[in-house]
This record gives structure tokens, sequence and C-alpha cells, in this order.
């Protein structure tokens, strides 16, 4: 029977090894020289492939304040005058207010108070929204802007009108310091017979408009002031929703909210009074003044 002859550094797993780097090296060789042959023109590159387009920023604010504790109690007492009357501890109830029921206090938030007499009642209740937007291409305060706005039209308070693009040149016309185009008026040939047809027409002055709560020339209603509108100064984006209506055959209520945002929060103050038997109807300036102050201290409140 014949030996096998040994081979030294052939034994066991050194064996295997020498075969798997051989095996590796050469299936490298292969791909390399398959890689090597082919032409550039034959790789395709996709630009699109891995560029993600960038997310819209999220909102300025991530929590909500707790609002049962956003009113001072100063602030109360003038909005619930019928609260002086209560027994102390139905007063301290009252001045701490209801919090509004809700399932995520980072994303809405509200409190209310209310104190009764037999002639009135007054009622202070906040509703603040933290908008979230869920589609990554429109930010939180974007969609914050779009909340409010059906706000604001479901008031039935018309949007501000937007300012037309100025023109960059108008034929025959010059153009003035800013550069905004100025179109010269016509003239005709002056004569001594037409000079009052071309004296220029009057124009409406503060002399001639109607006096205060006076009829327009339309027969509408004068403007007073108080009547739902937007407002400046407030927030971003504010306005005010004053309702005057009948809450039973002897009482007559009165509504006014202010709404504004700012970022992606929305502030709702709404404060009411109604009035029983042969109480006058609730003042617009009283109410409008004292909502106006509360919200107020809640935007200041979100700037801290």
């Amino acid at each position: 029977m014949q030996r096998k002859r040994y081979a030294p550094g052939r034994t066991g797993s050194t064996a295997r090894t020498a075969v798997v780097l051989a095996l590796g090296l050469g299936l490298g060789a292969g791909l390399a020289g398959c890689s090597s042959g082919a032409p550039a023109d034959d790789v395709k590159v996709d630009a699109k492939a891995g560029v993600a387009s960038a997310a819209a920023p999220p909102g300025r604010y991530r929590t909500l304040f707790e609002p049962c504790g956003s009113v001072p109690q100063a602030v109360l007492k003038e909005m619930l005058p019928g609260a002086a009357a209560l027994p102390d501890p139905e007063r301290e109830r009252t001045y701490r207010g209801t919090a509004a029921v809700t399932y995520d206090t980072d994303r809405r938030v509200g409190c209310s108070w209310r104190a009764d007499t037999p002639e009135t009642s007054h009622r202070l209740s906040l509703d603040i929204e933290r908008v979230v937007s869920y589609d990554t291409a429109v930010s939180d305060d974007d969609r914050a802007q779009e909340v409010y706005v059906r706000k604001q039209l479901a008031a039935g308070i018309p949007l501000p009108p937007t300012a037309p693009p100025e023109p960059t040149g108008t034929p025959g016309g010059t153009t003035g310091p800013t550069g905004t185009a100025t179109t010269p008026p016509a003239h005709k040939p002056t004569t001594a017979g037409d000079t009052a047809a071309t004296a220029p027409t009057p124009t409406a002055t503060a002399s001639t408009a109607p006096a205060s709560g006076g009829p327009t020339p339309s027969g509408a209603p004068a403007s007073t002031g108080l009547e739902s509108r937007v407002l400046e100064g407030l927030g971003q984006v504010a306005y005010l929703d004053d309702a005057l209506g009948n809450a039973g055959a002897n009482s007559r209520q009165r509504s006014v909210s202010v709404v504004f945002r700012t970022s992606n929060v929305i502030v709702t103050v709404s404060y009411r009074q109604e009035t029983t038997g042969l109480s006058e109807a609730p003042d617009s300036t009283e109410l409008q003044e004292r909502a106006r102050k509360v919200a107020r201290l809640l935007a200041d409140r979100l700037e801290e």
C-alpha cells in the first residue's frame, strides 16, 4: 500500500484557509475585470436619488401654559363683579376657575369662570390651542394661520385686502420717487367758457362727512368703532367679534370674543354678560375693554 506524501504547511485549517483566499482573490479579480471593461456611458446615476426635500420648520411653541392661573385675581374681580357678594369659600372657587377637559394638555387647554347675581351674569372663558402640522411640507405656523383664517371668516369678519403689486411702468406715464409709474391726467384745451368743466371734482373730507352716529349717504349706520373688526398690535394677527342677542324672553346677552395667533398658538378669549328684567343691555365698550385686557395678558405670557 502506497503512502500519501507528506506536504509541510498543508495540514488542516491552514490548507482550507489557503483555498478560501485563492477563491476570494480569483473572484475579486473576475469582478474587477468585468467592471473595468464597462464603458462609462453605461453607468446611469439618478440625480434625485438620496436627495430629500427640507422639512418645514416647526412652530415656536412645544407646550402650553396652565390657563386657570394665567389671569390674576385682581383682573378676575373686575371681570366678575358678582363674585364679590359670594361667601368666601364660593368666591375662592369662582376665582380658581374650572379647567376644560382635554386629552392632551400640550395641544389644547382652557379654563372658565362664572359669577351670577339676580340681575346679571358674567362668564369668562379661555381656549388655547397649539397647532401642529402633520404635513412635512407645511409649517406649524402656516397650518395655524389656516385655522385662524377659518375662525375669522366664520365670525363674518372679512380678511384685510392684500395690496396689489406696484406697476413697473405704464405707457405714457412717468416714474415717481419710489419707482411707481404715475399716469398724468388727460387735459383738453381750456377756453374762457369751460373753466367750470375743468375744475377738479370735490372729494369727501372730514367737514363733509356725516356726524358720528348719523346715517351715511348710502343709508347704512355710521361706524362706531365698536363693531366686529380686525385688531392691530395683538399677536401676529387678531380680530374681535361682538354680538348682541336675546338669551331668553326677558334677558339680553352680549358676547365678545378676542382671537389672536402667535406662531403656532391660537388664543380665544370669550367674555359674556347677560342681563335680565329691566336691566339695560350689556355695554360694548366695557366688555370689549375687559376682553382685550385679558388677551393682552395672555399675549405677554406667550412672549415670556
